[in-house]
This record gives structure tokens, C-alpha cells and sequence, in this order.
């Protein structure tokens, strides 16, 4: 199916639809079913990412509505969860235009970030319920900065790389406008949803905050006034209700048994909830504050840093000329310095695109690559002090060949600090 979304956007989809559906003799339909539109987490992955839940809703007698989610304004680094909630309006509206489906039983159900755009949605009277699926009722980068502290320490990683993921990096991202919709605050959408809302999480959600996020999402919904909402807790599952074998930490495939039960006999009915599995969530660690980020987050400060000290190390090397006296120690100032640069740049880059969840080996609580990149750093820093110390001393040297050199070593210090390879 194809329909038209926000700003004039053609999005394509796929309905499916249980396959008992009868006709009468003059072509009607002579059952109307409820219908679903299902809403994708973060990133653009396709219809098919979503398909095995889309064929679960569809083989418990409710009409399901998967698509592709737009790749203009959406990106990395661009996005709006009030155009989201547009496009999923508009899928709502093609379900409600089907033959065989109830147009006053169409809902939405959404996964993670999916569930931003859902409260958003529901201002609509066209949709008829909510289902959401490991919902954050944090901001963005609260949530972000959460996830990647539990995935560093289930990995083992206990030293201050945790805090420069969860503090430095996520403010240098807000800073530079790499995170779209970063300080986006739910809750008062959620204040403002009137339909029925069944709200799950998994048992094992390492991602969502499910603890935190379940309390907050249910005192905005009571203070709001819906007495229709249910907090469902589903045993054993992760983040997306899948089935885990490492303890949530994994994104498998496979849908539990019986996956869709309880969701289709709520739909069936809101006022008598699924009954409560009797499980508990684990205990959670502490939510990081993300401080506003600061002049020298921005990207302009961050590039003029790096330009500068990438300009003071490489200065030495390619200024020097045949028959000069040179310094051993201010060679390996100058190969050290753009080495440690370069490492920490690509390793900290692999980190943003892998959500923290592939850190690599880890060696006495660091993963190895930054224990390498702290190693550089020292050796970098007490390069920089040999040089000061050879250039106190020997009085006979040409201290203006070798003042960048040392500044760009000096100035490098701060950074190390900033970004935490001497923590």
C-alpha cells in the first residue's frame, strides 16, 4: 500500500489482514475487525523489521498496517516526532478507509521511539488505543546516556569511560546538533492522552529505563486523568519482547509463545487488562543528569580544538629541514600527539554508532582500545614534560623552532582531561 504522509511524502507499507475474512454475495464485508498501525523504533529498517509482530497481530483476527518509515527529514541527525505523528495519522486514516477493518477500533502500537510519536498521535479521536512497547518517559538523551552506561558495565567496563559516554560525549553530540530531538520531554503528551493505553515492558529492558519510565508514565497518565491505562511487566523478554538469550543484551528475531495473546484480548476489550505476570523488573542504576552543554561542546569549539592541536604537533615534522638540530623527544611528541588525536576521535566515533554495545575487549575494567588510547595519552603527557625540561636546560637550543610543538603539548593535557583518558 502506498498513502500519503506530512509535508506530501508518499510512504509505502503492507497491510495484512487474517485470511478468513468473508464476503458477502454482493462484494461487502461481512465482518469489520479492529486494525493496528505499528510504529518502528529509532532508525529506518523497513517494514520487514517490524513484520513478524505485524503477522502475530494479523493471525490473532486484527488487521495490521506495517511501513516504511520517510527518509526525508528523518536521518541521523534530522528528525521530528510531531511530522512522525503525522505519517502515523495517515496510516491510521488508511486503515479506517478498509472494508474490513473498524474504523472506530484502529490504534497505534510502538516500539521505543515509536512510542514518542504515539502520545503525539493520540491527540487525534482517529485513533482508537495505544500499545507501546519499552516507552522512555526521559528525554532522549537521558535514555541514551542511561543505555550506554548499562551496556559498558555489563561488558565489564567499570572505569571513567562510562562518564565520558555519559556526560562528555552526549553533551558534545547535543553540542555539535548530532542529536535531533535530544531534550524532547513526553510527558506531557502523555498527560494528554485520553484513549485507552496498555503500556508493556520487558522484564529484561536494558534500554528504556523501564522502571523509571513505567512510574512516570503512569502518574502522568492518572494525573491526567485516564482511568484506562494498564502497566504490563512481560516476563523473560527484552526491549522489544523477544525473546533473549543473553539476558536482554541481544536483539534476537524470535517472538516468545504466545506473543499477541493478551495484547488482542485487551483490544478485544480494554476494561479487563491482561493479568499481571507477578515479575519484577531489576534494579536499575542510577539515571545520569545531562547538563546543558556548555561554549565548548558546540561543534565549532570542538573543531577549532582539534585543528589547533593537530596544527601544533604536525607543525614540527613537515617545518623541519635537512641539517637542523633536532630532539628525539620532540619527534615522538610529534608522532605521539596526532596518534593519540586520531585514536580516541575513531574510537569514541565507533562507540556513537554502536550505542556503546560493542566496546571491544576488556583488560582491568577498560575495554582494551581505550586502555591503549590512555597509555598514548600518558606517554604524550610526559613527552610534553621531557621537552619543557629539555628546553629549561639546554639554553643553547633554538626555543622558537620547538614553542608549538610544546604549546600544542600543553594544550593537549586539557583535552585528555576533558574527554577522560587520564581518568
Amino acid at each position: 500500500m502506498s498513502f500519503t504522509g506530512a509535508g506530501g511524502v508518499v510512504l509505502h507499507g503492507t497491510v495484512l489482514a487474517p485470511d478468513d475474512t468473508v464476503l458477502a454475495p454482493e462484494g461487502a464485508v461481512t465482518t469489520r475487525r479492529p486494525g493496528v498501525v505499528l510504529l518502528e523504533g529509532a532508525g529506518n529498517r523497513g517494514r520487514g523489521y517490524l513484520m513478524p509482530e505485524a503477522r502475530a497481530y494479523a493471525r490473532h483476527g486484527i488487521v495490521a498496517l506495517v511501513y516504511d518509515k520517510r527518509t526525508v527529514g528523518y536521518s541521523l541527525t534530522q528528525r521530528d516526532y510531531s511530522v512522525l505523528a503525522d505519517d502515523a495519522l495517515a496510516a491510521v486514516r488508511l486503515l479506517r478507509e478498509r472494508a474490513d477493518v473498524d474504523p472506530a477500533r484502529v490504534g497505534l502500537w510502538a516500539l521505543s521511539e515509536g512510542a514518542f510519536v504515539s502520545p503525539i498521535a493520540a491527540r487525534s479521536s482517529d485513533v482508537a488505543f495505544l500499545i507501546t512497547v519499552g516507552a522512555v518517559a526521559t528525554t532522549p538523551a537521558v535514555q541514551t546516556a542511561w543505555a550506554y552506561g548499562t551496556y559498558l558495565r555489563h561488558a565489564g567496563v567499570t572505569g571513567g569511560l562510562i562518564g565520558t559516554m555519559q556526560h562528555t560525549a552526549t553533551a558534545a553530540t547535543i553540542g555539535a546538533r548530532l542529536f535531533p530531538e535530544a531534550g524532547f520531554d513526553p510527558i506531557p503528551h502523555w498527560r494528554a492522552v485520553r484513549q485507552p493505553v496498555l503500556a508493556q515492558w520487558g522484564q529484561l529492558d536494558r534500554d528504556s529505563i523501564p522502571g523509571q519510565s513505567s512510574r512516570m508514565i503512569r502518574t502522568a497518565l492518572e494525573r491526567g486523568g485516564n482511568a484506562h491505562h494498564v502497566i504490563r511487566i512481560v516476563p523473560s523478554v527484552n526491549h522489544n519482547l523477544h525473546v533473549t538469550q543473553a539476558d536482554g543484551y541481544d536483539r534476537l528475531p524470535t517472538l516468545p509463545a504466545g506473543y499477541g495473546d493478551a495484547e488482542a484480548a485487551w483490544i478485544a476489550d480494554p476494561t479487563h487488562p491482561p493479568a499481571s505476570s507477578g515479575v519484577d523488573l531489576d534494579a536499575e542504576p542510577d539515571v545520569p543528569v545531562i547538563a546543558t552543554p556548555a561554549w565548548y561542546d558546540a561543534a565549532w569549539a570542538q573543531l577549532a580544538t582539534l585543528l589547533v592541536l593537530f596544527g601544533a604537533f604536525l607543525a614540527y615534522p613537515l617545518s623541519r629541514r635537512r641539517g637542523r638540530q633536532g630532539l628525539p623527544v620532540a619527534r615522538w611528541l610529534a608522532g605521539l600527539g596526532p596518534l593519540t588525536l586520531a585514536g580516541t576521535l575513531v574510537y569514541l566515533l565507533f562507540l556513537l554508532i554502536t550505542a556503546a554495545k560493542v566496546p571491544g575487549p576488556v583488560l582491568w575494567g577498560r575495554p582494551a582500545a581505550w586502555l591503549v588510547l590512555q597509555l598514548l595519552t600518558i606517554a604524550t603527557v610526559g613527552t610534553t614534560g621531557t621537552l619543557g625540561w629539555v628546553l629549561w636546560r639546554r639554553r643553547d637550543l633554538p626555543r622558537t623552532r620547538f614553542a608549538v610543538l610544546l604549546a600544542g603539548g600543553v594544550l593537549f593535557v586539557p583535552w585528555a582531561v576533558h574527554w577522560g583518558l587520564l581518568g
